[in-house]
């Protein structure tokens, strides 16, 4: 793995979509809700990739910033991703975030990602930013469906409120991706979301 943690691109916006890199230090059995009726999937060490996005501003003037800290957290007393302190440093500097901390109050599960990032053997190693008010999950979910250092082992997977797509996927080479990623984000973000999932 690189030593870099952030990938950032786009424009100046507090909104946007991102790409978090996950480690599973060993296979789980985990049930992601009611996904497939609530069936346990087993998930074997390895890398991961998970797709999300945080758009719109109305009462929330740092969408990006309060979406990426709480991926970060953990349900109960369960210790934080690691990367959690240095994304709050990095969105601050780089204006994503405001001076106030956006605590983070008793996470709930929810989306299929909560489950994999509520396990202690996750850890999330590298996060790709993508500063934009357009909708750029269909553009990039096509992309890496369709890329070789990614596969899909669930369809729909991390991806409740889209009808044909998958979030969450399995990788190999997370290096080697993230920089084909970095190479083709600009033609990615320039094209925008001309379909939609």
């Amino acid at each position: 793995m690189t030593g870099l943690q952030f990938t950032f691109s786009g424009s100046n916006e507090r909104q946007g979509t991102y790409l978090l890199f996950i480690s599973l230090s060993k296979p789980v059995q985990l049930a992601f809700g009611r996904f497939m009726k609530g069936k346990k999937l087993l998930l074997p060490a390895g890398y991961y990739l998970y797709l999300g996005s945080a758009l719109g501003k109305g009462d929330n003037a740092f969408p990006l910033a309060r979406r990426l800290l709480r991926h970060t957290s953990r349900s109960g007393n369960r210790k934080p991703h690691a990367i959690g302190k240095k994304l709050w440093r990095v969105l601050r500097k780089n204006r994503v975030a405001g001076d106030t901390a956006h605590c983070i109050r008793q996470k709930k599960l929810h989306w299929h990602i909560d489950y994999l990032l509520d396990r202690a053997e996750s850890r999330i190693f590298h996060i790709v930013i993508i500063r934009s008010a357009e909708k750029l999950e269909a553009a990039l979910s096509r992309y890496l469906d369709a890329h070789p250092k990614t596969s899909v082992f669930a369809l729909r997977l991390g991806a409740q409120d889209t009808k044909n797509s998958t979030h969450l996927l399995q990788c190999t080479e997370p290096d080697a991706l993230l920089e084909e990623l970095r190479r083709d984000l600009p033609g990615i973000v320039s094209a925008g979301d001309d379909h939609s999932c």
